[in-house]
């Protein structure tokens, strides 16, 4: 009954976010902020990570191509189709779960401690709005995060199989292009649409509807992480079935 509760709570909460709308240049200023904290603020950690992400899979496909019948471009071949339809798109939202998740669900959690949400309330500015919808707006722009996680991913794929000795430039290259599916890419892009709006509403409802003081602020941060993880893991199994299947 909790859970199914919780459910309940959490569409109600997405009902009231497109409820009463704050000013347009308020809501405006508001959007540009968290494009700042949540995307630009996380572009260094996913840069980092998909490009040593691209450059283990690479090591690892070339290390366990054994046969002399296997030809080498299946190192390019493995990486990019690894980056594009799982590395970039789930891991990095997985990532991201506990990086910008735990931060949305911690500043509005703060807020809700402090009675900065009752005083917004009292004010007549539709809380739900003000705080979580510029966040969803700023999470729109996910896929561009995405696209160059999987960008540098291939790059690292490149950089680890070429100048690891493991396979040629033009191996490499053959391989990066042979059999490629555009379908793929688009699938990778819906569901990252799907994950930034995971990622800006069930952290922003851990936070709104949390209660106690600062210890209890950690502990929903840490729910928040669970529940975003649990969430984007099942959305990609049910896309994934939807779309490729």
């Amino acid at each position: 009954m909790t859970y199914l509760h919780s459910i309940g709570e959490y569409f109600i909460m997405l009902k009231g976010v497109f409820g009463r709308m704050t000013k347009g240049s308020v809501l405006r200023n508001l959007i540009f902020k968290e494009i700042n904290e949540l995307i630009m603020g996380s572009l260094g950690i996913v840069a980092f990570l998909s490009f040593f992400i691209g450059a283990v899979v690479a090591i690892q496909t070339a290390l366990n191509l054994n046969n002399p019948l296997i030809p080498k471009s299946l190192v390019a071949f493995a990486a990019r189709q690894s980056v594009i339809l799982e590395f970039a798109p789930t891991f990095i939202s997985i990532i991201m779960a506990g990086k910008v998740g735990s931060f949305i669900t911690s500043s509005i959690g703060s807020m809700r401690v402090t009675e900065q949400i009752d005083a917004l309330e009292v004010m007549g500015i539709n809380s739900k709005n003000y705080l979580i919808l510029p966040k969803i707006i700023a999470m729109l722009t996910y896929p561009f995060l995405i696209a160059i996680a999987m960008f540098l991913g291939i790059a690292g794929a490149y950089f680890a199989a070429v100048f690891g000795g493991f396979v040629t430039s033009d191996q490499f290259l053959t391989g990066l292009q042979d059999d490629f599916n555009g379908f793929h890419l688009t699938y990778a892009f819906i569901k990252t649409f799907l994950f930034a709006f995971i990622l800006a509403t069930v952290p922003s409802y851990h936070g709104y509807y949390m209660k106690g003081g600062a210890l209890e602020v950690g502990e929903a941060s840490t729910t928040s992480f669970v529940w975003t993880s649990v969430v984007l893991i099942i959305t990609n199994y049910a896309i994934t079935q939807l779309l490729l299947s």
